[in-house]
Parts: C-alpha cells; structure tokens; sequence
C-alpha cells in the first residue's frame, strides 16, 4: 500500500485526501472514538479507491498490451507459416546421372550445373523464399548466378555450402572416405557439424568422414578436371580411388580378402583407358592388379 501512495502518478488524489483531512481537523479539535473509527473507515475507502483504480489501470494496461501481442504472433506468425506452407509446397525436381555419364543442367536462377558421374541434384523447379537451396549427393561443378539478396546453398550428407555467386567443385559421395569443396573464384562458406569455414579462390577443404578431420590447403591447379575427362589425386585413400574409377569406366574392381590396404594415392592422369590408370596405380603403389 505504501508503494501506492508512493506513486507520482496519485499526487493530484492523495493532495485530494489531505485537504479533506485538514478540513475535518480543524472543525473537530478533539475527536470521539467512534469519530475516529469513521475517520479511519472513510480513509481506508479511499485507499481502496486508489488501490481498484490502479488495479483498473493495470487490468487495461494488461489487456492492451496482450492485444498487440496477440496481433504480432498473428501477424509474423502468419508470415512464417505461409512461407512454411510455400516452402512445403514446393515442386521439386532431380537431376542424374549413371556410371561413365556426366550432365549439365541449368537452374531456375540462372546458375549452370555440370554433374560427374553417378550424382544426383534434386532442386525446385523455382526458389523461392530466402535462399535458393539445392540437395547434392555425388560431385558436381557449380556456375551460381549472383543474387546477394538471395544466398545460394548446397545441402550434403556431410557438410552444407552457401555462397553469393561463385565458381566451385563439391564431392561428397556418401560410399567415400573423403569429401572435399574446391573454389575456382568467389568465396564460399562451408558448415560442418561442428565447425565452419570461409574458402577463396584456389582454396580447398579435405575432410575425412570416418575421423570427421578436416584440412583447409591452397589448390592452385585447374578445378573440376573431370569435366575434361581428367582424373586427380592427393593423398586419397586406394578404395576412393578405386570406387571413383568405378564410377567413371562402369568397372567393378575387389580387394583381395586378408590383405590391408592403407594406399594414398597422389597424382593426376588424363589418359581416358582404365589400363594405363591402373598401371600407373601398380607403379605409385606396389599394389598388383589382375583383369578378370
């Protein structure tokens, strides 16, 4: 009670209450008991008119502010759950390619797409909302047309990538030891599931899937040699290696049963039979091969 009186904003009505107070004073010097115990009735009920007053005051203060409340929620509510209804409704499409094939497809913004063999790209078949993301599972070089106020975004199985609009190389097959991002120009940002990392022109990022390491290194050669029918290496594991020749000549190639093979594999070769790539793996690697 004594916070109510305290409050500025019942001066006017508590002057109010002294004056009448002063008034009855000085008519009555002295006062009976039962004058006393009407005055002390008549100054309760006007403590209790200022009390239900604020109370008042609060109780609109409460309902107003609850009003606005309730027509934000609605208001960025309905936003969000159209735009979630938008997003959901959304007509997808996938683009795929088989063993020994590649493709190029162009997306609804613009950005041109070249798959490597055995990927697949599933987008919509128009963005729509803040960002233009696309699904990959395989490798695929990307031409993404510049939009800063829509990102673009890569989703993987391993890691995610977002750029503006720039040139870069993504693998990420979900049978490999190894994926990796390689930036041709512009800049790209990748998000791991415990990290993130920003990538320039001629930067690459190696991560390991099975120790979830990863090695951010400069890459000064052309990227995505493989369009061109190339093939690269750098220190990758021989049954990457061997899956990716798979891949690429529609082979199927075994490991002798009770052997180890720990191989890294460097190098890069341009020639397009799989003989003479498998006999400069025998030269790297000591590891023989036979052709059945």
């Amino acid at each position: 009670m004594l916070d109510t009186l305290r409050d500025a904003a019942n001066k006017d009505l508590l002057d109010e209450i002294a004056a009448e107070v002063w008034e009855a004073s000085s008519t009555h010097r002295q006062t009976t008991r039962a004058e006393h115990e009407k005055y002390k009735k008549e100054a309760h009920r006007l403590l209790k008119k200022i009390a239900h007053g604020k109370r008042l005051w609060l109780r609109r203060t409460v309902y107003a502010a609850a009003g606005i409340a309730a027509i934000f929620c609605l208001t960025f509510g309905g936003m969000h759950y159209f735009r979630r209804m938008d997003e959901q409704n959304l007509t997808y499409t996938t683009a795929a390619t088989s063993y020994g094939e590649k493709k190029q497809v162009t997306l609804p913004d613009g950005s041109r797409v070249v798959l490597n063999s055995c990927t697949s790209l599933r987008y919509p078949i128009l963005f729509s909302g803040k960002e233009r993301k696309v699904e990959l599972n395989g490798e695929a070089y990307f031409r993404v047309a510049r939009n800063e106020a829509k990102p673009f975004m890569v989703t993987t199985r391993n890691f995610d990538v977002r750029v503006l609009g720039t040139h870069f190389d993504v693998k990420s097959y979900p049978q490999d030891e190894i994926v990796s991002v390689n930036v041709e120009s512009g800049k790209v940002q990748v998000d791991l599931p415990e990290a993130m990392m920003r990538l320039t022109a001629q930067e690459q990022v190696l991560i390991n899937t099975l120790s979830g390491e990863y090695a951010k290194k400069k890459e000064e050669r052309e990227v995505a040699v493989w369009i061109k029918g190339g093939l690269r290496f750098s220190s990758t594991p021989i049954r990457d290696v061997a899956r990716e020749l798979e891949r690429v000549y529609n082979c199927r190639i075994f490991f002798a049963p009770g052997h180890e093979f720990t191989n890294l594999i460097s190098g890069e070769h341009d020639n397009k039979d799989l003989e003479s790539v498998l006999q400069s793996i025998e030269y790297v690697s000591g590891v023989k091969y036979k052709k059945k």
